[in-house]
């Protein structure tokens, strides 16, 4: 009854692929063997799992749960993540959130769209799950001639140290998911 099979519920009631099962058995084993997420991960379980290929020969794994458990997997965020490295050997491990994007409603209809159903607020959304735990303290975006854009995002200087090392992940990450080029950056501090 207790399977790792229930630490997966896709929305459409699809089979999980091999790796989203081998996902789901690895968060079921740190449940039975971690005390201290015991508690936590039990009411916990994710939709589906994709493993992305980031610059160079650097992989990450993406991890999307359910929007309305999302306050539970960020409790015990920085724990989790850092166990399922462990298991991973060495990939970078991001939670997102499932969010559904919601048509604009067409001229004359009286049904009105929720802010959070846009596509700005969805991807604005992601982004603050992918460079989590870090904070976002700023957010340019710089215009080429040739018409492209480049959209620079500052980091907060306090989570430096855990998060440095995953910059290139973030913008490969997010460039999958959302299909935009992002740079993240640590704002500079002046000294007087």
């Amino acid at each position: 009854m207790f399977t790792a099979g229930r630490k997966i519920q896709n929305d459409k009631g699809l089979e999980p692929s091999e790796f989203e099962y081998n996902v789901a058995q690895w968060i079921f084993d740190l449940e039975n063997t971690n005390q201290e997420l015991k508690s936590d991960l039990k009411d916990l379980f994710i939709n589906s799992a994709l493993q992305i290929d980031v610059a160079g020969n650097r992989k990450a794994v993406v991890i999307h749960v359910p929007f309305r458990l999302r306050k539970g997997f960020r409790k015990i965020h920085v724990r989790l993540v850092r166990e399922l490295e462990k298991k991973f050997g060495g990939k970078d491990v991001i939670f997102v959130a499932s969010r559904r994007i919601v048509r604009p409603p067409k001229k004359g209809s009286a049904v009105i769209r929720p802010r959070n159903r846009t596509l700005t607020a969805v991807h604005d959304a992601i982004l603050e799950d992918v460079v989590y735990p870090a904070e976002i303290v700023g957010k340019r975006v710089r215009y080429h001639l040739d018409g492209s854009k480049i959209i620079k995002i500052f980091l907060d200087p306090k989570e430096r140290n855990n998060t440095e090392y995953k910059l290139e992940t973030f913008s490969g990450v997010y460039r999958r998911l959302c299909g935009k080029d992002v740079v993240f950056e640590y704002p500079v501090t002046e000294s007087a």
